[in-house]
């Protein structure tokens, strides 16, 4: 995985990978796997459906939603791991050696399923699975025992480009090529202030971005030929592709790290949870209604810069400056962040 290696160095050091660290952190790392087992000879490639279906983000009586993206709508790698973690008892019970990785910074796994032969790269940077798309999940089994070479994939989007012209950061720079910075599913993970100018873009968003996927033309045609259960209806009722705004905003620190820990969440600190909802409520909330502004005043008050800050905004975009403008003690915060957001008034 020699090419990887030197296209993550290279796109570590033109700033497209931002401050992800993931497998950017150590690319002569995550592109060899004897790293993870002395020995190794090969990779077994899998990947899990989590199609499921979009959120529509629609408010029901007043209360607005936050949308997350199918993949986190449950823990679908729990259900990878495991059936990763089978293929590898298998593979031990032959007296090889196995270790499983995914969602893991050790290994760059979308390299290693195109060279397994699972698929090709998408001009949305994702690997697609021939017929089936690219709404799955994927891991790999690590082993010393000498198995077959995979059959590769030839590249199935032609000159389609619907995924480049969709993301509404204009994040895909080019065919297959991400900028992290414009990345409204890395920002959302990332900590510290979201950028101001990708705000608006986010509409209802908490966590992930699905829209250069949604709008795949290998992805509708997969979700239309397959049969019933197979793709586009793995998602159940269980399944959390939207969540209550105002809940959440109102739920404590361990409520939410209980609810939605399995994501990632920057140094773990449920704040940024906090934030983004406020960002999806400045642009889904309806600032006329008593609990959206409620929800308002009591992060405009509240004691946590951050937060307050983007408050400010979010009070703004729903329609409600006076909200920020009836608060004299606003303009004399000393917090820098908090009168970054005036300064914008």
């Amino acid at each position: 995985m020699e090419a990887t290696r030197r296209i993550l160095e290279e796109r570590k050091a033109a700033g497209l990978s931002a401050n992800m660290q993931f497998t950017y952190r150590n690319p002569a790392r995550s592109t060899d796997p004897s790293r993870l087992l002395p020995g190794a000879a090969a990779l077994v490639v899998g990947a899990w459906p989590y199609g499921g279906r979009p959120s529509l983000g629609r408010a029901q009586d007043g209360r607005p939603k936050g949308i997350v993206a199918r993949y986190a709508s449950r823990d679908h790698y729990a259900d990878l791991g495991a059936a990763l973690s089978g293929l590898a008892e298998l593979l031990k019970q032959a007296g090889w050696q196995a270790r499983v990785v995914f969602d893991d910074n050790a290994l760059v796994d979308r390299a290693a399923a195109e060279r397994a032969g699972i698929g090709w790269f998408g001009k949305n940077s994702n690997v697609l699975l021939p017929g089936r798309g690219s709404w799955f999940l994927l891991g790999s089994v690590v082993t010393d025992a000498p198995l077959p070479v995979g059959t590769h994939v030839e590249d199935g989007c032609g000159s389609c480009k619907r995924c480049l012209g969709s993301c509404p950061t204009g994040a895909l720079v080019a065919p297959g090529v991400l900028d992290a910075r414009r990345c409204l599913a890395w920002l959302l993970q990332a900590p510290g202030v979201f950028p101001f100018e990708y705000r608006a873009a986010l509409g209802g968003r908490i966590y992930g971005c699905d829209d250069c996927q949604e709008v795949c033309p290998a992805n509708r045609l997969a979700a239309k030929l397959a049969p019933s259960g197979a793709i586009d209806d793995q998602g159940s009722k269980s399944d959390e592709t939207e969540i209550d705004l105002l809940d959440m905003l109102a739920s404590s620190g361990p409520a939410l790290l209980a609810r939605h820990g399995r994501w990632y969440i920057p140094e773990r600190d449920p704040r940024y949870l906090r934030r983004n909802a406020l960002i999806a409520l400045g642009n889904v909330g309806d600032g006329q209604s008593p609990e959206v502004q409620a929800t308002l005043e009591r992060y405009l008050d509240g004691p946590d810069d951050l937060l307050r800050a983007h408050a400010v905004w979010a009070a703004i975009s729903a329609g409600r400056r006076d909200l920020v403008t009836s608060r004299p003690a606003l303009a004399e915060d000393p917090s820098s962040l908090v009168q970054d957001e005036l300064d914008r008034l």
